[in-house]
């Protein structure tokens, strides 16, 4: 497939940011009904926003063919992965006070590929320096994307607090 000299030079561009450390990470535990799933998130500040790596292993799978699941993912306003269902991550990071999923902490779906995630985005809702000390939730159902306030994600599933590295 060719790609023109631009493309060319944004992918080289992308493959030297995840060379270097990140400037932030999250690392994912699941909830008690998951122990075994976990995983990172490294944020890269970038001059066009922040590049997010997301690997998860121990996701749940579907049984059926057509049951490839996807979960809702986000940052929250809270700083800790602690209580009930990771009850103090708090509600969406949501600055600007913005309707759903214009919230600055909607983030894009997960989807699981047989118990296994990789994804990866830039986002320019967020700066790093803006999000340390926040959470990351995987939420057991996909984002609607429609229904306030968060998009009937359904029950948080694994927690990261966001740190600086």
């Amino acid at each position: 497939m060719y790609r023109s000299t631009r493309e060319n030079r944004y992918f080289i561009r992308v493959r030297e940011i995840l060379q270097r450390s990140p400037n932030a990470v999250a690392s994912l535990r699941g909830s008690d009904r998951y122990p075994d799933l976990f995983g990172t998130v490294l944020f890269y500040q970038t001059e066009r926003g922040v590049l997010v790596a997301t690997e998860l292993q121990g996701l749940p799978t579907g049984e059926e063919a057509c049951a490839h699941p996807v979960f809702g993912f986000h940052i929250h306003e809270g700083g800790s992965c602690t209580g009930d269902a990771f009850l103090n991550a708090g509600e969406h990071y949501n600055p600007e006070h913005c309707p759903h999923p214009y919230h600055a902490g909607d983030l894009p779906p997960i989807f699981g590929n047989h118990g296994n995630a990789l994804s990866m985005f830039l986002n320019d809702r967020f700066s790093v320096r803006e999000i340390i000390g926040k959470t990351v939730i995987l939420h057991a159902s996909p984002d609607d994307l429609h229904t306030q306030p968060s998009g009937n994600s359904g029950e948080r599933i694994a927690c990261g607090e966001i740190r600086a590295t």
